[in-house]
């Protein structure tokens, strides 16, 4: 099969096309035909720094979608010829996505919603898996409450205002053009704050009349962690996708009772928690429904051939993207409209 293979860690030209072996399929495995994978930062910084299991040579990406091909003589509930998504491999394990083949631990695959294409397919996984653990597992969210995530418009934040608006709450968001400012406002944010512009803080100050946000949802990192401090409510939550930076104001955050948390949602990958995977699979499955009612979209900024996997890369490491960027595998499996 064709495989663009990280030959070692570096620039995005350490991705090179080679001929491998279509891996096995484990008694526990779903054998995937890919039409597409997703392409996510984590990728990028394990291309640049290093996998999290094993070493080089190895094939990147955690998200796909296809056809399954075969399925393992344990599993139970999907048939060869069925079309899957999920977030699993591109870690170092023995396959991942940027590839005409993979192999998945059943535990990790939800059904790929009807009203999908396999592209947009492709761009849902981590990024929704990641938005529905920190607010509803991470911050408890629920109806009534006043949210804010930075950068709306990226992969992970344009789900969780869908996400959050699904649920009830008011959404605040960071943007930084106007033209990002009208994906955001489509999708059913309330407050826009252009942080070239405007404090963020201050902004989310004078939206909640002072009090602070129920919950902030940081997708940035640094700085933009510590902004957020003052500006969640007493009692609230601050739930960060990157690492807490070394000078957190920990004496605030305890005067204010903020609950902190963090989501990584790659953890039963890297752990093998057989039933923290299978809550994720089913948290694939529920926002199935809500694609295929109409109450939730994933907006693909790009797709590229897998011989360009490099110029994703790139293009992603440049910043500032909206939306997802998805690699086309085998686009003659994608059936026409």
């Amino acid at each position: 099969m064709r495989a663009m293979m990280m030959q070692k860690a570096g620039e995005p030209d350490v991705l090179q096309m080679t001929e491998t072996a279509i891996p096995d399929c484990g008694d526990d495995e779903i054998l995937v035909r890919l039409v597409a994978a997703g392409v996510n930062p984590i990728d990028t910084k394990l291309r640049n720094n290093g996998l999290y299991i094993g070493k080089p040579p190895a094939i990147l990406g955690c998200d796909g979608a296809g056809t399954i091909e075969a399925v393992g003589k344990d599993v139970e509930g999907f048939q060869p010829g069925e079309a899957v998504y999920y977030c699993y491999g591109g870690l170092g394990q023995k396959s991942g996505n940027y590839a005409e083949y993979t192999a998945v631990p059943a535990c990790h695959v939800a059904h790929k919603p009807d009203s999908l294409d396999f592209t947009d397919a492709a761009a849902a996984p981590l990024v929704l898996i990641t938005a529905w653990e920190t607010w509803f597992d991470r911050a408890r969210l629920h109806a009534g409450q006043k949210v804010f995530v930075h950068a709306g418009a990226g992969g992970v934040g344009h789900v969780a205002i869908q996400l959050a608006v699904l649920a009830g709450c008011d959404v605040a968001t960071s943007v930084s053009s106007e033209e990002k400012s009208d994906l955001v406002r489509e999708l059913g944010a309330a407050h826009i704050i252009n942080y070239r512009q405007q404090d963020v803080t201050a902004s989310l100050l004078q939206w909640t009349d002072g009090e602070g946000v129920d919950v902030a949802f940081d997708t940035v990192g640094g700085d933009a962690f510590s902004q957020l401090v003052p500006a969640v409510k007493i009692y609230g939550d601050l739930v960060t996708i990157l690492q807490v930076p070394d000078d957190t104001d920990w004496k605030t955050i305890r005067l204010r009772n903020i609950r902190v948390s963090q989501e990584l949602m790659l953890t039963p990958m890297i752990t093998g928690l057989k039933q923290a995977a299978e809550h994720q699979a089913a948290i694939l499955e529920q926002c199935g429904q809500f694609f295929d009612e109409q109450k939730l979209s994933v907006f693909v900024a790009d797709s590229l051939p897998l011989e360009q996997a490099s110029e994703a890369h790139r293009r992603m490491e440049a910043g500032g993207m909206a939306g997802k960027l998805v690699l086309e595998i085998s686009p003659d499996l994608e059936p026409e409209s």
